[in-house]
């Protein structure tokens, strides 16, 4: 697809709304993903360094 000004490139044919909207959705859900990720990992090292703790007076 050829755009003629940046307006259409961002309105891409009708279907920008549609194709920037999964784009930003798309973002969201993968920084959603990375913060649960990070603080899965933080909470699994809590666990484990408080079981050594316990075993190790």
């Amino acid at each position: 697809m050829r755009w003629e000004s940046w307006s259409d490139f961002w309105f891409m044919g009708g279907y920008g709304l549609y194709v920037w909207g999964s784009m930003g959705m798309t973002a969201v859900l993968l920084l959603v993903e990375m913060a649960q990720a990070h603080l899965a990992h933080r909470r699994a090292l809590a666990l484990v360094r408080a079981e050594q703790s316990f075993e190790n007076p």
